[in-house]
């Protein structure tokens, strides 16, 4: 059973991991990706975690079999030392697990996640499941792709953001859509009362007023044609000093369900959390695309 995006890291380079975030943690810069793998012999997801503190970068990942058990845990320290560029070999219940990565051209922006120069790729038995980043060729001379191997679907993606009033994230809602800016603002001083206001490529497509009423809640916007749900839980930012964040959800509605319908509503506190077990537990037809966004106050 999947715990959550796994977040920590060992203190060695490379170390298997099974321990889970601790509530220290939970601020870091993070950006957790999970993707659901087809092949000829296998199915299941794999969670790839980019984590950037003060101290370094961290890589995690976590492989699930189709029944959510775990393949294995590797946590990577890529900036220390010679750890940029590595491999690494697991095997559990006859099933080999090869992870090899290459950080050492990667470049990166504000996000803990690199924009290029990178490859991450992980097989199952010689079968590749995922690949990452834009040097392909090179990950192809470590492994052989198998003609049948499927393209990963990307699920979900969960990330920490950080602000006073500005949050700023980007979402591609469907494969071929395009990338789009997301823009939370949070307006302590409106007229009406406590005020949020979602933006989706500078455009208003959400606004709530008297927050202290209204902390959790949901509407429906869409997005290149594509339906979208949106849930909110801003009850940490008004009413938990020490918490002090946010969660929100954006999730594509089902091929062919209507708004507000097609699946069950989230209970509020379910955002992001006790919803993921439930939502990876429907069939693969009904998955569209979640993001996650933990939205941390910063002074």
């Amino acid at each position: 059973m999947m715990k959550d995006f796994p977040s920590c890291f060992g203190e060695n380079g490379v170390q298997v991991a099974d321990s889970s975030p601790s509530t220290t943690n939970r601020a870091q810069n993070l950006v957790a990706c999970i993707y659901q793998y087809h092949s000829q012999s296998f199915s299941g997801f794999i969670t790839v975690t980019w984590i950037k503190n003060i101290m370094a970068q961290a890589l995690s990942i976590a492989v699930e079999n189709s029944a959510n058990d775990s393949l294995g845990k590797v946590d990577i320290r890529p900036w220390l030392f010679s750890k940029r560029k590595g491999f690494k070999k697991m095997v559990v219940d006859s099933t080999q697990v090869d992870i090899y990565w290459d950080l050492s051209s990667a470049k990166f922006g504000s996000s803990p996640e690199p924009l290029e120069g990178f490859y991450l790729a992980i097989a199952l038995n010689q079968e590749l499941c995922l690949l990452l980043g834009d040097l392909q060729t090179e990950a192809y001379k470590k492994i052989d792709p198998s003609p049948f191997a499927s393209k990963a679907t990307f699920l979900a993606r969960k990330e920490h953001i950080f602000g006073k009033r500005l949050y700023n994230s980007k979402a591609q809602f469907c494969g071929k859509g395009r990338v789009h800016d997301i823009r939370i603002e949070f307006d302590p001083n409106e007229s009406f009362g406590k005020c949020l206001t979602m933006f989706v490529d500078r455009k208003a497509v959400l606004q709530v007023t008297h927050l202290q009423w209204k902390f959790r809640g949901n509407q429906t916007i869409f997005v290149d044609g594509v339906c979208v749900e949106v849930y909110w839980d801003v009850h940490g930012w008004l009413f938990d000093s020490e918490a002090g964040s946010a969660i929100f959800l954006f999730r594509t509605q089902v091929s062919g369900a209507k708004a507000g319908g097609g699946r069950p509503p989230l209970e509020p506190s379910a955002l992001g959390l006790k919803d993921w077990q439930r939502w990876k537990d429907t069939p693969s037809h009904s998955h569209g695309f979640s993001l996650v966004l933990c939205a941390w106050k910063s002074e």
